[in-house]
């Protein structure tokens, strides 16, 4: 009988008590005495909100991550990072493609939303390129690393330290190491000047959070333009223009402040560093507390956006802002449509982009306000500190070591929702049979 039937799980639903599942686990385990240096082991509080950072792929700490958690811990962090950030689902396919499993159509479907894939077909193939992808590139990622943490190390630490920090970067995690010798909280700050470190870094956090889908194409097309799907070069593009312009806007806000006195390359390398990072990578080689009005200002925009779909990174998506960009410029010159590249772009993209849009807003800004009622921060501070949850960038003026519990646990709701999707946390939450379409009569209400 029907009544007797087990309810069905959605696919949003599955990826959401996935990570849900994945966050408590690291909890209890962060909460075992071998897994910090407090006696007795970390408190509930702490091993949730560093889990659901590490799980989520934000970088937001209660404790500094070299001092505080001892290598059974860190190893504990960086497993849950790089499961969050290839997704629980792709690890799960993997595990069964090694124990010669089929996979059936249910485990498909899951699999291409939790990794944002366009068809059921040929996701095997499109597993393998991440698995193999992923440990090709965070294995260079990690040799290049290693050069230099060697020399300062030894070669047991150097090499740990490399791999560590090549994951955390390709994953978009934010979390380091550097406590430990540099000072609590001081992330990559030593290494300014270092191109060695900060050039890799960047690349591991640009290509991770390119999106797999961007790696399929490029793969399948080489370096032939013309064959790239809309996707791609939209992502290509976007990037190009964010990082660039980011770093020049980040050169010029800083020149008379924390770059005042400073040789011009390290001036550059702080710049680029800080355009990139804030695509959700979460790392700073600056004092982020520290920085102008405008670079604020300029941080919280770049969290906001993020990286691109099906990646490693967080945010609204690199396409979402471009779809609402082509839609208003195309509005403003009155044109039928939305072009771009030759191809034009449908309004059910629009609709999509502007829930996800208005929806990471207004949980930032609610998020806010929550904080507010039981904290009296400062706004600027505040909102950084909102926008850098809900966008899992990871990044702080500092404040976050000083929230109340009420506010940690905000900040927690914010990088789960950050991670799952705000759109499909609201299905995973809201989602029942859907009914018939019922079409209501239209009428024209006034805009602008």
């Amino acid at each position: 009988m029907n009544r007797h039937k087990k309810a069905k799980l959605s696919s949003v639903q599955i990826i959401a008590l996935g990570f849900f599942i994945m966050i408590m686990i690291g909890t209890g385990l962060l909460m075992l005495p071998l897994s910090s240096v407090s006696p007795g082991g970390a408190s509930f509080g702490d091993a949730l909100f560093t889990a659901t950072s590490a799980s989520c792929v934000t970088g937001l700490i209660m404790q500094d991550t070299g001092t505080y958690w001892t290598t059974f811990g860190q190893l504990v962090i960086i497993t849950l990072i790089q499961i969050g950030g290839l997704g629980f689902m792709t690890i799960a396919v993997l595990f069964l493609m090694l124990m010669r499993k089929r996979l059936g159509l249910r485990e498909r479907e899951v699999v291409v939303d939790s990794i944002s894939y366009n068809q059921l077909g040929g996701i095997v193939p499109f597993i393998r390129l991440i698995f193999f992808g992923t440990l090709l590139i965070e294995g260079i990622g990690a040799m290049l690393l290693s050069i230099r943490f060697v020399r300062q190390y030894g070669w047991g630490r150097g090499i740990y330290y490399g791999i560590w920090h090549s994951i955390s970067a390709f994953c978009n995690a934010g979390f380091d190491l550097m406590g430990s010798h540099s000072g609590p909280f001081s992330s990559f700050s030593a290494y300014v000047d270092d191109p060695l470190v900060i050039v890799t870094l960047c690349a591991l956090i640009l290509i991770g959070g390119a999106g797999f889908l961007v790696w399929d194409d490029i793969a399948r097309n080489k370096f032939r333009w013309r064959r790239y799907r809309l996707q791609t070069k939209v992502v290509l593009v976007m990037g190009l223009i964010l990082v660039a312009g980011g770093s020049a806007l980040f050169f010029l806000f800083e020149r008379n402040n924390l770059g005042a006195g400073r040789p011009l390359r390290e001036q550059i390398l702080a710049a680029l560093f800080d355009s990139v990072s804030p695509r959700t990578a979460g790392f700073n080689s600056t004092d982020t507390g520290a920085l102008t009005s405008g670079s604020l200002l300029l941080t919280i925009m770049l969290m906001f956006i993020g990286g691109n779909p099906g990646s490693t990174a967080g945010g609204i998506k690199t396409t979402t802002i471009f779809v609402i960009l082509l839609h208003t410029f195309s509005g403003v010159r009155r044109e039928q449509s939305a072009n771009a590249f030759g191809r034009s772009i449908n309004d059910s993209a629009l609709k999509r982009a502007t829930s996800v849009l208005f929806t990471n807003l207004l949980l930032a800004l609610f998020g806010a306000l929550a904080i507010s009622l039981v904290q009296p921060l400062p706004l600027p501070e505040l909102l950084f500190e909102v926008f850098s949850a809900i966008g899992t960038a990871g990044m702080t003026t500092g404040i976050t070591r000083s929230l109340a519990p009420f506010s940690k646990a905000v900040i927690i709701f914010l990088m789960y929702c950050g991670r799952v999707g705000s759109i499909s946390f609201a299905v995973a939450l809201l989602e029942k049979k859907a009914l018939p379409p019922v079409t209501l009569p239209q009428e024209d209400i006034t805009i602008g």
